[in-house]
């Protein structure tokens, strides 16, 4: 019986560390470029975009595949930073389940 209340309390535990670094995460802030930095996409670590900065350089009426293309690699490259640091953090709680 002992045993099942000590593996409750490591659940517990994990479970509120795991919490702290989801929070931690979501309040981090990541940025994705373009080429050149051209195109800048600023998100929060659940996601949410908070800004999408252009360079006069990139915006072009006659032009607006580029500025969509770019667009596309800056929120891409910053969701991909996210997933990555969200890997990272969350996926060393992996080898410490007690089950």
């Amino acid at each position: 019986m002992m045993n099942m209340q000590n593996l409750m309390k490591q659940a517990q535990k994990m479970q509120k560390q795991m919490e702290k670094s989801q929070a931690e995460l979501a309040a981090t802030t990541f940025v994705g470029k373009s080429a050149q930095d051209l195109v800048v996409a600023t998100f929060t670590g659940d996601k949410k975009l908070v800004s999408i900065d252009y360079k006069e350089a990139v915006v072009d009426p006659d032009d607006l595949e580029t500025l969509s293309d770019m667009t596309t690699q800056a929120i891409n490259d910053a969701l991909t930073q996210i997933d990555e640091a969200t890997k990272k953090t969350m996926g060393a709680f992996a080898g410490k389940l007690p089950f």
